[in-house]
């Protein structure tokens, strides 16, 4: 066992092991990878009992996980169905007090988790503690949803017959899950499959495989069978090979995907074979648009949440604002002055406000990013570069650059980044044609004071989450999900989330007249 940088009050949640049928275990070919810590640290400070933190955000290793490759498939999968066999007669009632005493244990164990978050992705305590928050909702929630899955009795228009529609849990699910919340998309994802009385086996992400085993063990202590969750790391070069192989086992009835789009096409061809049941939570290109009646402060406020929290690392964050010409400067102004107060460092820092990007790749895409903008005449208002004072890792400074114009790389791509940029618009017709000029629909964000336009808004903006005067349109009791290239499927709210885990049978009878 690795030796940590840091101290947890329960050790014991703390797993370099897959999850296997209820047993911790290493692959098959016993190879493991590295997991890289989000702040860099010296070997002697590992064993002291004072750790000093110089160069935040570089890339110590602290960390080892099993490498399973496509091999190890098989058993998880197999497992897993032998596990769904006896599950899905449990009792509803019975799958909601196995989720709501998680949702106990996660709480008791709410700062071991948030610490291990920090470390591996790198996100400021702060955030860290609100991920696992907000996460908390989806098992609470689930729980309730458990007892209220619902068939139908009908009279259909034959006199003389019933029709019966009962709901079952579909079978053996796969969750691939991404690095920025962890945390979030295992609860979300796994708590769903739970309660409609699937099992499932979950994939995390290389850079976050120790949030999630964490979690795993406090299910398995809440009652769940063995089995009915599994868990299966890998590094990233085997990860296409090990998500390929779960997506066409013949065994596997579902899969839910959050990520990129790019990655979600390749797992919906994966998932054609078997004709698998398919829930994908895509990219986002989101607009924010600010109209000049729209309340400034409280537009500044979310946008401040929805662009820095987590370093840009999300698909709903705004991707691009637009702010009408009569508001633009002073509105310029004012998101500049808060962007320059927040202090960029590691996540473990008392006073950081935003930390490290969690993968290298995200910097060379900024730098990118930002050399093309100021090529077609953008101008960089604050930021635009790592930061001097941090001279190793994966650390960028908060930048805004305006003057933005459509045909620069930051409006055609999802940022996926702490990169900001201003357009100026004059009309509502402009902004919304702007606004959906994307193959994205994930989220879309507007402030107006306008009763009516803001049901034009509502209905004209393609998006599958919209946000009225807030920048906050996720939570557990509404569902989430895009359209378009964004994804389709629900995920949380009332009755279609745990729809996408069940199938429905409709049973016909013919009653005598007499």
């Amino acid at each position: 066992m690795s030796i940590l940088p840091f101290t947890l009050k329960d050790l014991s949640l703390f797993h370099e092991a897959s999850l296997l049928n209820g047993e911790w275990v290493q692959a098959q070919s016993g190879k493991r990878f590295d997991v890289e810590g989000k702040f860099p640290i010296s070997r002697s400070a590992i064993t002291s009992s004072k750790l000093t933190y110089s160069y935040p955000g570089s890339e110590t290793v602290w960390a080892h996980c099993p490498n399973n490759s496509a091999e190890d498939v098989d058993q998880y999968v197999k497992t897993s169905h032998a596990a769904f066999t006896s599950y899905r007669q449990t009792n509803p009632r019975e799958r909601a007090k196995i989720l709501l005493k998680w949702h106990e244990l996660i709480t008791k164990a709410r700062e071991d988790i948030a610490k291990l978050v920090v470390w591996e992705t790198g996100k400021p305590m702060g955030e860290a503690l609100g991920e696992v928050d907000y996460a908390l909702g989806f098992a609470w929630w689930f729980a309730g949803e458990a007892e209220r899955i619902r068939g139908s009795v009908a009279q259909p228009s034959v006199s003389s017959r019933r029709t019966i529609v009962i709901k079952q849990p579909i079978g053996v699910c796969v969750a691939l899950v991404p690095w920025n919340f962890p945390v979030a998309m295992i609860i979300r994802k796994v708590a769903a499959a739970i309660a409609a009385g699937c099992s499932i086996i979950v994939k995390p992400s290389p850079e976050t495989p120790l949030s999630i085993m964490a979690l795993a063990d406090l299910i398995q202590r809440a009652g769940l069978p063995a089995g009915v969750l599994n868990v299966i790391s890998t590094d990233n070069v085997n990860t296409p090979d090990v998500s390929e192989r779960l997506c066409k086992h013949p065994l596997v009835r579902k899969v839910t995907f959050t990520g990129s789009t790019v990655v979600g096409s390749i797992v919906a061809r994966h998932c054609s074979e078997g004709l698998k049941k398919l829930t994908m939570e895509l990219g986002g290109n989101c607009p924010f648009i600010i109209f000049n009646d729209g309340d400034l402060d409280q537009a500044l406020a979310a946008l401040m949440i929805l662009k820095w929290r987590t370093a840009g690392q999300a698909c709903t964050h705004a991707n691009r604002v637009y702010v009408q010409s009569g508001v633009y400067e002073k509105f310029t102004k004012m998101i500049v002055d808060a962007t320059k107060k927040l202090k960029v460092g590691h996540g473990a820092g008392e006073d950081t406000s935003m930390g490290p990007l969690t993968t290298g790749r995200g910097i060379n895409k900024l730098e990118s990013h930002v050399s093309d903008a100021i090529s077609k005449g953008g101008k960089v208002l604050c930021g635009g570069k790592r930061p001097d004072h941090l001279a190793k890792g994966y650390f960028f400074e908060p930048t805004i650059i305006s003057d933005m114009s459509a045909d620069m790389l930051t409006t055609k791509e999802e940022i996926f980044g702490p990169l900001l940029g201003l357009y100026k618009f004059e009309t509502e017709e402009e902004v919304v044609k702007a606004a959906n000029d994307t193959s994205m629909g994930l989220a879309s964000y507007f402030f107006t004071r306008d009763t009516s336009r803001t049901w034009r808004m509502l209905e004209n903006l393609e998006a599958g989450m919209i946000g009225m005067n807030t920048g906050n349109s996720s939570c557990a009791e509404s569902p989430f999900g895009g359209i378009k290239m964004s994804g389709y499927g629900k995920e949380a709210g009332k009755d279609v989330a745990i729809e996408e885990y069940l199938i429905q049978k409709t049973g016909t009878l013919t009653v005598d007249s007499d």
